[in-house]
């Protein structure tokens, strides 16, 4: 049993017969009234994102949990497929489980949380950032520009990303995962 003073992103806690990973949270200690934490909560079964407040002080059930570096194999339509680089056994994940699918490219290395309980998986943790490929983009034109002007690009995983007018196809670029936006051109 933990209690609020515990909660940190990432934690996974038992609440409403699931388990949630915590994505968010804030610490609120108002001039009047007893202090509160507001907390996002995503599930690892379904993906549903759901808003709650703790009282301070409140018990959580948290959920034990171990990392371990999977590697991304591929994608089945249903399933998003793993292998463990320790010991090479496989894993399957529904799309729910993943946060940025749509960046992920095959072979990349990311962290899966497992349930020490029952051997589960629970969520899949990717890097802070990663670098792909643009495979479309319209061509900037010049003198069209205003500070901070985007365009719509096509990366290799099929995602799509705001960049900046000077990035062409072919050009490597490297993404931040948790917001799914434009950090720096890679140069070769």
């Amino acid at each position: 049993m933990a209690s609020t003073s515990d909660i940190r992103n990432g934690l996974c806690i038992k609440y409403n017969h699931d388990i949630f990973k915590i994505i968010e949270f804030l610490h609120v200690k108002p001039g009047k009234g007893p202090a509160f934490v507001r907390t996002k909560l995503k599930s690892v079964t379904t993906g549903k994102v759901i808003d709650n407040t703790f009282s301070a002080g409140h018990k959580i059930d948290d959920v034990r949990v171990e990392t371990h570096k999977f590697q991304y194999l591929y994608n089945d339509g249903e399933f998003y497929h793993f292998m463990n680089e320790a010991d090479y056994t496989q894993i399957r994940l529904l799309e729910a489980a993943l946060d940025r699918p749509d960046l992920m490219k095959e072979g990349e290395v990311v962290t899966v949380l497992i349930n020490t309980e029952d051997n589960l998986p629970l969520s899949v943790e990717m890097p802070a950032s990663v670098i792909l490929e643009v495979t479309h983009t319209e061509p900037g034109v010049k003198g069209n520009t205003a500070t901070n002007a985007t365009k719509p690009a096509t990366v290799e995983t099929g995602a799509e990303v705001n960049v900046p007018l000077f990035i062409n196809e072919g050009d490597k670029i490297k993404i931040e995962t948790e917001k799914g936006t434009y950090k720096e051109r890679i140069k070769e």
